[in-house]
């Protein structure tokens, strides 16, 4: 019945960090990153194949035709495995075999985190870390379509999801993570009892010199944010150095040259979560007060019923958990960001409790901290998948306002006038779907 075979080697760059879950932990780390059999990162074609499906827009039984319930998937999605700095994939490597470049991923980056409640303070049990693959890095792997000579079309929409704004892979894509770039698309069409035998079984022998990309038909808006640290900010590490208490987190990411890999030299990180967690409470903020629920008439037994995934606008833009009323993926896909780090333009605070009864100096308080005070711009872009109520969007725009005016406050130590940013936002409506 269906006697052609469409096939596609595709390599993808984690644009932002990567968080592919192994769905375990271990004695150093909560959550660590699922790895092959030579311990690098990989990501499961059933990952791939899943975000396909859901981003897919067709009706369920064209769906299920293409991805399969009864009779079996059309579309087979091998793993993707990383590529090394030549970007060759390696089948089996012993410890000794791998480059330097290799063995950078033997020590992934672990991202802190604790949830942060509306009066600014960690919640209670919440923190956790997870291991991250660098930005940066590169992933290789096969689509094979099985159709007839009239699927042309439908094979070129399926490529061209991986070229949407909102396709993302693994955990945390509304946190920062998962963000991807085609780097390849080699196609090659074969038909059975003809040519199919030829068709090479290892991904590091392509299949023709045809790079192509398609357009994805999608409508989404994308808010641009452009911003200036005023002095001193700080998104922490969790942990200090050799001369310090508390350090600003920092991290490596892959850059490419001339089809090249190399591992950058330290980079500042700009959080995706810390932003998001500083404007989901301000667009709960901004919300209440268009809906006019004001503390004074509200009791305050239901003040929690106002804040975070409570906040209809708040689980509208950010998401809410599962088996909450307001359940949902949200809406808003945010990126991590990063700029070259300065050493030379560091700052380091000396700190001390004070008894305020005596004025002295409190035993065993005394601490201190690095500080950045880079004056770069940052560019930042927040992607919305759906256009939002009027007042959801209003809200949301409201705490754009309040960021780029310097009254939001990014990153720690915000009590000491840490993290003011000013610039400002623009926003641009996208729409690519065809009549």
């Amino acid at each position: 019945m269906y006697r052609y075979r469409y096939v596609a080697q595709i390599v993808l760059e984690a644009t932002t960090p990567l968080k592919v879950g192994s769905g375990e932990s271990d004695f150093f780390v909560d959550a660590p990153v699922l790895k092959d059999w030579n311990g690098l990162p990989m990501i499961l074609g059933t990952s791939i194949a899943g975000v396909m499906r859901h981003s897919l827009k067709k009706e369920k039984s064209e769906i299920d035709n293409i991805f399969g319930e009864k009779d079996g998937s059309r579309l087979l999605v091998s793993n993707a495995h990383l590529l090394d700095e030549n970007q060759k994939l390696h089948h089996s490597l012993g410890i000794k075999e791998k480059s330097n470049f290799l063995k950078k991923y033997s020590n992934l980056p672990i991202r802190e985190h604790t949830a942060i409640t509306d009066k600014g303070v960690a919640k209670e049990h919440s923190k956790f870390d997870e291991e991250v693959v660098f930005a940066g890095s590169r992933f290789k792997f096969e689509l094979e379509f099985i159709g007839d000579e009239n699927d042309e079309a439908l094979w070129q929409e399926l490529l061209s999801l991986l070229n949407s704004p909102l396709f993302r892979l693994g955990g945390g894509s509304t946190k920062g993570f998962g963000e991807m770039r085609v780097v390849s698309c080699l196609e090659q069409t074969y038909i059975l009892g003809k040519d199919y035998g030829d068709k090479p079984s290892d991904l590091n022998n392509t299949i023709n010199d045809k790079d192509k990309k398609y357009t994805h038909q999608q409508s989404y808006s994308i808010y641009k944010i452009s911003i200036e640290p005023d002095s001193f900010f700080s998104f922490g590490a969790g942990f200090g150095d050799d001369e310090v208490d508390d350090i600003s987190v920092t991290e490596e990411v892959v850059q490419w040259k001339n089809k090249k890999g190399e591992f950058s030299k330290k980079q500042i990180l700009l959080p995706a979560s810390s932003l998001k967690g500083a404007l989901s409470h301000r667009v709960a903020f901004h919300y209440n007060k268009l809906e006019k629920n004001f503390a004074d008439n509200i009791p305050s037994e239901e003040f929690e019923e106002y804040i975070g995934e409570n906040n209809l606008a708040v689980a509208t833009i950010f998401g809410a958990s599962k088996s909450h009323k307001n359940e949902g993926k949200g809406k808003a896909l945010f990126s991590d960001m990063f700029k070259l780090f300065h050493e030379n333009e560091v700052k380091i605070f000396d700190h001390v409790k004070i008894d305020r009864f005596t004025g002295g100096a409190i035993d065993s308080a005394l601490y201190n901290e690095k500080v950045n005070g880079q004056k770069d711009k940052w560019d930042i872009e927040i992607v919305l998948a759906d256009k939002l109520d009027n007042n959801i969007k209003k809200a949301f725009e409201n705490s754009l306002n309040d960021l780029c005016k310097g009254l939001l406050p990014l990153g720690g130590k915000v009590n000491r006038g840490h993290g003011i940013f000013e610039g400002s936002w623009s926003c641009k409506e996208i729409n690519n779907v065809e009549n």
